[in-house]
């Protein structure tokens, strides 16, 4: 393999001119950080929140360029807002194995992420979930997509979190699963409308500053991408491991491997890969259709070494009962598609174990 230099990764990107801006992307200064590592490439491009929208754009430019460089296994683009009078920062430190925030009483943090939205991640978390409930062990859910929380409705939870100290909140409950979420504390339809600091210093606090304990598991429902919200949830977080969902095609794959990659960088362990939306059985017929194609998720964990945890068939029983508050694993117990919930949760707990045997030998 041919190695990979900063060097190279800028003289390449520097092909990304800036829109309405008289150069590119490199020369007016906008690239923070480049970092390279066995064929991983990071690069951090400053922006404003008012120029965001115009800077995505740059942004997949310096990824396709970045990319196209011999010997580069992965690009990831990041942005992140101005910071002014201070040095810029790493996107991912791969020497620095702290892992700073804990959630005390919590036996095993794991997020479930993809590359893309669109992908039904929520759902699966929630299921997977209330999956491993079912298998008896203490399990709380992490809303932390600040900008588009789905968990409250998808749990059937209204209302708004206690606090007996004035300092901790006590997290809501259904299902006998644990819940905390943005969504509870502000309406459904009211937009999130934050810079970057204020998302990472909201998902501190809803580890640290809320009454988790005594769990099992705790499951991260983690935000789509891989941008800050991810880096301080992967990076700065004592994780277990990472569950990447996706659907089979292609383009949503190309995303989970991004999202894997990342996750690997920052030496996160990963729990495995679900397929969602792997099949269409018609009800008419019976008869199986692969809308999105069939088996891609399965092919990845096999090229990347990752457990593949099973497959979840694209039915509107799931949706259905997602969107009602009532997630099929509960509502639907002896349903197939129950099973695979319940199916994917043995194999998480297999994995967790092995994983926690890894740690102590």
């Amino acid at each position: 393999m041919a190695t990979v230099t900063e060097d190279q990764i800028a003289k390449a990107i520097a092909q990304a001119n800036v829109p309405d801006m008289d150069g590119d992307v490199v020369s007016l200064g906008l690239v923070s950080d480049i970092h390279v590592k066995d064929g991983m490439v990071q690069i951090m491009i400053e922006t404003s929140q008012e120029r965001a929208s115009v800077m995505e754009e740059v942004r997949k430019d310096c990824e396709k360029l970045a990319s196209e460089v011999p010997g580069v296994l992965n690009a990831t683009a990041v942005l992140t807002e101005e910071r002014e009078a201070a040095p810029a920062q790493p996107a991912l430190d791969l020497t620095q194995d702290e892992r700073r925030i804990k959630a005390p009483g919590v036996g095993s943090i794991i997020a479930v992420a993809s590359g893309k939205g669109g992908v039904g991640k929520s759902t699966t978390s929630v299921n997977i979930a209330l999956a491993l409930s079912r298998h008896g062990k203490k399990v709380g859910i992490m809303d932390a997509d600040i900008y588009g929380p789905s968990i409250p409705r998808m749990m059937g939870i209204s209302g708004q979190p206690r606090s007996e100290d004035g300092t901790r909140l006590i997290p809501m409950e259904n299902y006998d699963v644990k819940c905390m979420s943005m969504g509870f504390m502000v309406p459904e339809e009211e937009p999130t409308i934050w810079r970057g600091p204020m998302v990472t210093g909201a998902l501190e606090q809803m580890l640290r500053d809320v009454e988790w304990a005594p769990l099992d598991i705790l499951i991260v429902d983690m935000p789509p991408g891989t941008g800050d919200a991810q880096l301080t949830m992967a990076q700065g977080t004592e994780l277990a491991g990472a569950i990447i969902v996706s659907t089979p095609q292609d383009i949503a794959l190309l995303d989970a491997r991004k999202g894997l990659n990342m996750f690997r960088q920052v030496e996160v362990p990963i729990i495995g890969l679900v397929e969602n939306m792997s099949y269409y059985i018609c009800p008419k017929c019976g008869d199986e259709a692969h809308i999105f194609d069939n088996g891609g998720a399965k092919e990845t964990a096999e090229k990347y070494g990752c457990p593949f945890l099973g497959a979840i068939p694209l039915d509107v029983e799931i949706r259905k009962t997602s969107d009602g508050g009532q997630p099929i694993v509960v509502s639907k117990t002896s349903s197939p598609h129950a099973k695979a919930y319940m199916d994917i949760a043995a194999k998480v707990i297999v994995e967790i174990d092995r994983l926690n045997q890894a740690t102590v030998t």
